[in-house]
């Protein structure tokens, strides 16, 4: 069966200086013939990658003044004839071309179906696709680089590498099996064992290299917590540079919790200014006390904000207690102010109203949190997907080598269900669910 052109939008809706329509399929060129025309292109003798200026008729007596540009097959994204149309950047405009192409015999392409094709043609791997989804998602520097470091190919070699060790080694006990000789067979199982656990080791690296990826993906929690008065929203401002938060003198001003993000050394920091935990009847100032209680536990790190002007009160004591046994730093606030207030190991001084060691505290947070710097020039892998069966594929290096003892047979199905765990990374693998998963998650167009 003929495999149809299939036709989207590949930029985002909305007004701009252009837009792309995007066609791939074998009959994109004779799609185009029937719509665009241009006294310098001449459609049996087109010069791919070579832009086109000329007349996209849109019926009605319209005509659109836009680009064509043609990647012939298999050197284009998809691997088949790619036509895109670079056009004025209008809603109503770009819908118009794209119903224009419907009309002559495309096919509204499906949310990734042209990634998808991609990969089903060899272009792209399977994590390669994902890091596609993640470059455009990146919210942060940090997962950018991540992202950029697998769409450049390296986990795909280190995995397929991996695979091709231990293709080898099933090799080595199909030749045993054949000729099961007691001193053969034994020579042949220190082999394999050495390599699984080397395929362990790599696997290791790549799995520490990556703890804290989860950070590069959502940034790091950061909750601030005190009693009433005690400069948490004041803090807040003077971190993320802009006045975020109300600021009075006026105790229990911030009900709710107040989300802002800041960018620092790569990394997302995500504060939230809680509420004063205090004893309150007040029901609408309980419910933001409530609040304040579970962003404290739920938080990756908690900032514990204390007057230092003023004597320790009942809330501070009790707050001391609830963020024992979790990643706290205790924040001295207003030493603008003369000190009265005890030392705390491990503590830092700020001023909220002069900033002073503010930058102190912005690094405090960020080396309690990230305990290694992370080095982009290695292997990062930043999505949850692939570290999972990262993952998974050390649990099972560990589970052959602890089988020793097993006959090959057993020791070949251990290794041939890890070689399946790795090519659910890359795609080099037997299972049509996980793919289809994946491409259902790209926008329309790509």
């Amino acid at each position: 069966m003929k495999e149809k052109t299939i036709v989207a939008i590949s930029t985002p809706l909305g007004k701009g200086a252009i837009s792309i329509v995007r066609m791939s399929g074998g009959e994109s060129l004779n799609i185009a013939k029937k719509l665009f025309y241009s006294s310098k292109l001449d459609y049996l003798n087109i010069t791919p990658r070579f832009l086109y200026l000329g007349d996209f008729n849109l019926g009605g007596g319209m005509v659109e003044k836009c680009m064509l540009v043609y990647f012939k097959a298999p050197f284009s994204y998809t691997s088949e004839d790619i036509v895109e149309f670079q056009v004025h950047g209008g809603n109503v405009l770009t819908q118009k071309i794209l119903e224009k192409l419907i009309e002559s015999g495309a096919t509204l392409a499906e949310a990734g179906e042209f990634s998808k094709r991609a990969f089903e043609n060899g272009k792209i791997s399977l994590d390669e696709a994902e890091s596609i989804i993640g470059e455009i998602n990146a919210e942060s520097e940090s997962e950018l680089s991540a992202t950029l470091s697998v769409a450049g190919g390296k986990l795909k070699e280190k995995v397929l590498s991996l695979q091709s060790e231990l293709t080898e080694q099933l090799a080595e006990i199909e030749a045993t099996l054949d000729y099961p000789e007691e001193d053969f067979e034994e020579a042949v199982k220190s082999k394999i064992f050495q390599t699984i656990e080397s395929v362990k080791t790599s696997l290791l690296e790549i799995t520490m290299q990556s703890k804290n990826a989860r950070y590069l993906r959502n940034g790091i929690n950061i909750a601030l917590i005190g009693s009433p008065n005690a400069g948490k929203s004041s803090l807040l401002n003077a971190m993320v540079g802009s006045e975020r938060a109300i600021v009075t003198d006026i105790a229990g001003t911030t009900r709710d919790t107040i989300k802002e993000t800041i960018s620092y050394k790569g990394i997302n920091f995500n504060f939230f200014d809680t509420a004063g935990i205090r004893d309150t009847e007040d029901r609408i100032e309980k419910i933001g006390v409530d609040k304040s209680k579970e962003h404290l536990f739920s938080s990756d790190i908690v900032l514990h904000i204390i007057d230092g002007s003023e004597r320790l009160t009942s809330d501070d004591k009790e707050i001391l207690n609830l963020v024992k046994g979790h990643n706290h730093i205790i924040v001295v606030n207003k030493i603008d102010k003369k000190r009265v207030l005890e030392k705390f190991s491990d503590e830092v001084e700020v001023s909220a109203l002069t900033k002073t060691n503010v930058g102190r505290l912005l690094d405090k947070i960020y080396c309690k949190v990230i305990t290694e710097e992370i080095d982009f020039n290695k292997l990062v892998v930043s999505n949850e997907r692939q570290l999972a069966y990262l993952n998974e594929g050390l649990k099972k290096t560990e589970v052959i080598l602890n089988r020793a003892n097993e006959s090959m047979d057993v020791v070949a199905m251990l290794i041939k269900d890890l070689w399946q765990t790795l090519g659910k990374i890359t795609g080099q693998c037997e299972n049509e669910e996980i793919i289809d998963l994946i491409f259902s998650k790209f926008c329309l167009g790509k």
